[in-house]
């Protein structure tokens, strides 16, 4: 579909009618060409390079719908807010929404008034909104964060991988996928799961010259007051508002308030903190001029703030590409701003025990394994059961599905809910005198299936299909109408997911066995990722250049304005603290392990105990209260585990 049949206006009008730009940044009149030509594209631009216009333009000149997928809510609510002081129909659909606003917005995609409609990835799952996105015209499906899909990614998302094939089942014009983090590897896998042409992935420079890149060594007792002392003293060139990335809450509090007690205007962000209190932190810095946030890296994806001066990274990040993003938050007006990370090795520690963490042992993946092949040819999982059952990460258990999809042995369907709920905000009576004939014999049969609770009715739509002879589908539909034109309030619960065997496994051990060695992998490419910031840190040469060249772009010369340049030399790196095992605390936690050996006797739930890792067995046995969880922080999880094991 051309330009020309959609709009009467051009891209450059809208950019200068509506977004208010004379022209378009490096990268974005490519990128929407292709999309405004029909054709799918993938955008690699740096943080803060203008990603979003790539499909907010589109959307005003496209006739259906542009369905974005995005991963944080404050991201959603920010571009939101300045797409309707632009005069733009946007909304999103998030957990946060009443059901009265849920319905308004649904009605309104239907109506086809709304331009852009938000969700985050796990809104998929949902499968009353992907049977009323089936009967939507979806022009452009945008995701972003599209290095999710890629397993050599840093932050690999199994509901990434079912994004491109619901792209495909609703029938979406074309795709945009959007990262700011791609290296050539994870461009590749973007343009395969997407069925994006590689001719039109468009990768702009990553290379920032408004930002100073600086590692400075940092012993972990002076850090507090070296922070306090750069950010009071900011003001001398370098003023404005700044982040502070730590890598824990409880730091995040602690450090917000060190600073907030040396007069700073200092508050914490993390994921911990009520849906409320995050927004209230978010508008109150997206307002002030000399703001500093603390937060742990959910802070800052999205925001639209061109003034940061400063970010300091207060632990060291988990990786280049988590760098890059958070680096890439200052200076989007162009003007200098300091970018400084505190190199501090016993963060590493800390860091590398959370990559531990996430591995499960063998005999869980066993008898998770046991589980599922024990089981019909159709599957119904609730994967919270399974992930309580065998002691697994729930993202780890939805990890291990997708490979046996990826290997061939699963299909997944459509996820569905095991109940219904639904509270009548009209009589039965008054309802059904809407309708005639089937329609209103077939609501009637519907209605006789519910059994009522107190003031809420319940139905299993598994049972009531069959008892109808209806398609399960029909029974969604005509619940979720009934609840838009509030007849009804509706309500789901009990989010089972479907699988199909394509193929049993013949050798049970050996694809357990398989699959427990690629959670492995996982585990060494994290602590990769951790120890290619350290070789930053310690470069010999232009640290910014070798920052470009993890993402594919080749510097011509030193940037001149990174440690590396402005020391002329390299960075010595402190060495790791020193750590020990007390072996009468030792003695201790044996006895509390023999306690609790319900819960801890396997080595490597004894080793997440003591070094502070939770897991869903020490999480139901709320064993993070105990005085001896995480009294281990500081030693290496391999350590502890090695002595957990009796060597």
């Amino acid at each position: 579909m051309t330009m020309n049949e959609t709009h009467p206006l051009s891209a450059t009008d809208v950019l200068r009618q509506t977004f208010g730009f004379d022209a378009f940044r490096p990268g974005q009149e490519e990128v929407v060409g292709h999309l405004l030509a029909g054709r799918s594209a993938a955008a690699v631009f740096p943080t803060g390079a203008g990603k979003s216009l790539c499909f907010q333009l589109p959307a005003l000149l496209l006739p259906g719908l542009t369905l974005v997928v995005s991963p944080l809510i404050a991201l959603m609510k920010d571009q939101i807010d300045q797409l309707k002081a632009r005069g733009i129909d946007a909304e999103r659909l998030d957990s946060t929404l009443s059901a009265e606003e849920h319905g308004a917005i649904m009605s309104a995609v239907r109506a086809g008034s709304l331009r852009l409609l938000y969700v985050a990835p796990e809104r998929f799952n949902n499968e009353r909104f992907r049977e009323a996105m089936r009967r939507v015209r979806i022009s452009l499906f945008a995701v972003d964060e599209a290095h999710c899909v890629s397993e050599w990614g840093h932050n690999f998302r199994p509901d990434y991988l079912k994004l491109a094939a619901f792209g495909r089942l609703c029938g979406a014009e074309r795709v945009l996928a959007l990262t700011a983090t791609a290296t050539p590897q994870v461009l590749d896998d973007i343009c395969r799961g997407f069925e994006i042409d590689p001719a039109s992935a468009v990768r702009t420079g990553f290379y920032r010259p408004n930002l100073t890149l600086l590692t400075t060594p940092m012993e972990p007792e002076r850090r507090d007051d070296e922070l306090c002392q750069r950010l009071a003293h900011r003001g001398e060139g370098t003023g404005g508002p700044a982040i502070v990335y730590v890598t824990q809450q409880r730091t995040a509090e602690e450090v917000a308030d060190i600073l907030a007690r040396a007069g700073l205007d200092a508050r914490a962000y993390h994921a911990g903190l009520e849906d409320d209190e995050r927004s209230r932190v978010q508008d109150w810095f997206l307002r002030s001029d000399r703001a500093v946030v603390v937060a742990t890296i959910a802070f800052g994806m999205g925001i639209d703030k061109p003034d940061i001066r400063t970010v300091i990274h207060y632990n060291l990040p988990k990786s280049l590409e988590n760098l890059s993003q958070e680096i890439g938050r200052a200076g989007r007006d162009g003007l200098p701003s300091r970018c400084e990370i505190f190199v501090s090795p016993g963060d590493l520690r800390v860091l590398r025990n959370f990559a531990y963490g996430d591995t499960p042992e063998p005999a869980a993946v066993r008898g998770l394994l046991d589980e599922i092949a024990a089981g019909p040819d159709t599957l119904e999982l609730n994967l919270q059961d399974l992930s309580a059952a065998h002691d697994v990460r729930l993202l780890v258990v939805r990890t291990l599905l997708t490979y046996l999809e990826i290997d061939g042995y699963l299909e997944a369907g459509t996820p569905t809910w095991s109940q219904y709920q639904f509270q009548a905000l009209e009589s039965s009576e008054q309802i059904l005198a809407r309708f005639e004939g089937e329609r209103r014999d077939f609501l009637h049969s519907l209605f006789a299936q519910a059994k009522k609770a107190k003031t809420w009715y319940h139905i299993d739509l598994d049972e009531a299909a069959a008892a109808l002879g209806s398609p399960r589908d029909r029974l969604v539909r005509a619940l979720d109408w009934l609840g838009e034109q509030k007849l009804l309030e509706v309500r789901s619960a009990g989010l089972r997911y479907r699988y199909r065997w394509l193929r049993r496994p013949q050798d049970l051990d050996g694809l357990a066995e398989s699959l427990h060695r690629r959670t492995l992998e996982r585990e060494e490419r994290e602590i990769a990722r951790l120890d290619q910031v350290l070789e930053l840190a310690a470069h010999d040469g232009c640290q910014t250049a070798f920052l470009c060249a993890h993402f594919g772009e080749t510097l011509p010369h030193p940037c001149g304005h990174c440690s590396w340049c402005l020391r002329g030399g390299p960075m010595a790196i402190p060495p790791e603290p020193p750590w020990r095992i007390d072996e009468a605390f030792w003695r201790q936690a044996e006895g509390v392990r023999r306690e609790r050996a319900a819960d801890l006797a396997s080595p490597r739930a004894f080793a997440r105990f003591l070094t502070g890792l939770p897991s869903p067995r020490l999480t139901r046995a709320k064993l993070g209260r105990h005085p001896f969880f995480g009294a281990l922080s500081d030693v290496p999880f391999p350590e502890v585990l090695r002595r957990a094991e009796g060597e």
